[in-house]
C-alpha cells in the first residue's frame, strides 16, 4: 500500500483504515488539506485521486483513538465537500511509515 518506506515492526495495537470519499473532493484541495491535517497527528498512509472523481485515503496509527479523533477533525473540515464516505479496517502495512499525496 505505501511505497518509498522503509521497513518497521509495527505493534500489535496498530490500527489500519481505508476511506473512500465521494462527493466534490476532486479539484478542491483534498488532498492538501488532508496531508496538512495528517502532520498534526503521529499518522502514516496516503491520500490518493481516483479516476471515478472519489479520493482514496489509507491512514494506520498506533492506536484506534488516534484515528478516530483525525476522521472527526476530517469531517468537519470537509462537511460541505464530502456526500459519502466508505471506511473499512485493513491489514496495517510495516513498510508505511510517513503519509503522502499519491498522483
Amino acid at each position: 500500500m505505501c511505497a518509498d518506506s522503509q521497513h518497521s515492526d509495527l505493534s500489535a495495537a496498530t490500527v489500519c483504515l481505508h476511506a473512500v470519499f465521494h462527493g466534490s473532493v476532486q479539484g478542491v484541495g483534498f488532498r492538501y488539506r488532508t496531508s496538512r491535517l495528517v502532520s498534526q497527528h503521529p499518522i502514516s498512509g496516503f491520500v490518493k485521486n481516483l479516476s471515478d472523481g472519489t479520493v482514496e485515503l489509507m491512514v494506520q496509527a498506533s492506536d484506534k483513538s488516534i484515528l478516530d479523533e483525525f476522521f472527526d477533525e476530517m469531517m468537519l473540515a470537509f462537511a460541505t465537500n464530502v456526500t459519502d464516505v466508505s471506511i473499512q479496517e485493513v491489514t496495517p502495512d510495516p513498510s508505511c511509515l510517513n503519509f503522502s499525496i499519491k498522483r
